[in-house]
C-alpha cells in the first residue's frame, strides 16, 4: 500500500512539474493569422530561473515586415536593420531590474504578413542576470522550440491586403486576449491525478480489511 501510495504521488508531482514547464516557453501571439493582413504580435517572455530576465532579443521573420515597436516601461529597445532598410532583429534590454522569478513582460510590434507565408517561425534569445542564455530556436518538439503562427490563405478581398491598422490592430486584440487565456488542460489532468489517487487508497483500504 505504501509502495502504491509513493507511486501514485509521484506521478501527480510529475503533472504539475509538467504543467509549469510546458507552459514557461517564449510565446508569440496570436498563434493563427492570415496572408496579408496587419497584425500587432505580442511576444510573451516568462522567467524561469531565480536570476532576471534582463535582455530579449527577437529576429524578425521574412514573412513579416514590422513598422512599428511599442515601447515596454522601464525597458529600451534597439532595432536591426538590413541594406534597404527592412527591421530583421528587435533587441529590448531592461533598464531597471528587469523580469524576475515569476514574472513575465509582453513586447508589442506591428507588422504585415506575407501574402505568401504559410507560417511564420519566430526565433528568440532570452538573457538572464547571470549570464546565461536560453535561445528559443529549436522544432516544436524540442526543449527550447521556437513560436510558431500558422497563416491561413487569405481569400482575396481587399480587407484581407489593406486592412486599416485600427481595425486590424482591434482584431489582433482580441485575438491575441483569446489565445492568451490559460489552458485548462493541466489543471483537468490534476484534478482526474487527485481522483485516481483516492479511488486507489479506497481500495487499498477495502482489500486491508478484508484481510
Amino acid at each position: 500500500m505504501k509502495k502504491r501510495m509513493a507511486m501514485m504521488a509521484t506521478f501527480v508531482f510529475s503533472l504539475f512539474v509538467f504543467a509549469g514547464v510546458a507552459s514557461a516557453h517564449v510565446v508569440v501571439f496570436p498563434q493563427k493569422t492570415t496572408q496579408g493582413t496587419y497584425e500587432k504580435f505580442t511576444v510573451r517572455v516568462p522567467t524561469e530561473k531565480d536570476s532576471p530576465t534582463v535582455k530579449v532579443k527577437l529576429d524578425v521573420p521574412k514573412e513579416v515586415e514590422v513598422f512599428g515597436v511599442e515601447p515596454m516601461p522601464g525597458w529600451k529597445y534597439e532595432l536591426a536593420k538590413d541594406q534597404t532598410g527592412l527591421i530583421t532583429g528587435i533587441t529590448w534590454t531592461a533598464e531597471n531590474k528587469g523580469l524576475r522569478a515569476s514574472e513575465f513582460g509582453e513586447f508589442n510590434i506591428q507588422g504585415k504578413v506575407s501574402n505568401k507565408a504559410d507560417k511564420i517561425v519566430w526565433k528568440a534569445y532570452q538573457t538572464y542576470k547571470d549570464g546565461s542564455v536560453v535561445k528559443w530556436t529549436g522544432a516544436e518538439d524540442s526543449e527550447n522550440p521556437a513560436s510558431v503562427t500558422q497563416v491561413a490563405k487569405s481569400n482575396g478581398n481587399a480587407h484581407d491586403h489593406h486592412a486599416s491598422h485600427a481595425g486590424a490592430n482591434e482584431e489582433s486584440a482580441q485575438t491575441n486576449h483569446e489565445e492568451a487565456k490559460p489552458s485548462n488542460i493541466p489543471l483537468y489532468l490534476s484534478i482526474a491525478a487527485v481522483i485516481l489517487s483516492l479511488v486507489a487508497v479506497i481500495i487499498s483500504l477495502l482489500k486491508a480489511r478484508k484481510q
